[in-house]
């Protein structure tokens, strides 16, 4: 467990300590005397644990783990299925034939700067309290399709290119989560 981790342990902790006493679950007037932490400070002791806990998995960069790209059953396009951690698939020339991603509760990070794109592929993704960090290349059209409840697609691509380009289709179901998708 790392320092960030235990003291956003500890924030959470004191937040919801004050929130068992506001509800008469505890009996700690001494502690929580001041009228102004009433309310604001519970909600800003589990705001800051919460973000020191997730800045803290941003800035690991262990917690990606790199992973052979995984091959479906038609034996083109790949199925990414992560839970509860994040995965990392990197194209190094490897031809793309589209691609299955589902995110729950954890991150995919699927690289195809490198990419052989050859025709036109799709990209489904399904995100349940997780997300999706996508890397295309430079020279390919992007086209998204999203459902989204508490969540989205940012696209931050190129969009200056030809028509005669290949075209990468992301169709995107969030539900409390989200794709990011970069050049």
């Amino acid at each position: 467990m790392t320092k960030k981790t235990f003291w956003g342990i500890i924030l959470i902790a004191a937040g919801l300590l004050k929130l068992a006493d506001m509800w008469n679950i505890l009996h700690w007037e001494w502690l929580w005397s001041q009228p102004w932490t009433e309310y604001i400070a519970p909600a800003l002791l589990i705001y800051l644990g919460g973000d020191i806990i997730i800045n803290g998995f941003k800035r690991n960069r262990d917690q990606w783990l790199d992973r052979p790209v995984p091959v479906g059953e038609d034996g083109k396009r790949i199925c990414c299925n992560t839970k509860y951690g994040g995965d990392q698939y990197i194209y190094h020339g490897e031809t793309f034939h589209g691609a299955k991603l589902d995110a729950s509760f954890g991150g995919i990070k699927l690289d195809l700067r490198e990419a052989v794109i050859t025709e036109d592929e799709e990209i489904d993704i399904h995100t349940f309290f997780g997300g999706v960090e996508i890397y295309v290349p430079t020279n390919v059209n992007v086209v998204v399709q999203s459902r989204s409840f508490i969540g989205g697609v940012g696209d931050e691509t190129n969009k200056g290119i030809k028509n005669d380009a290949k075209t990468l289709h992301i169709v995107a179901s969030n539900f409390f989560g989200g794709v990011h998708i970069l050049n």
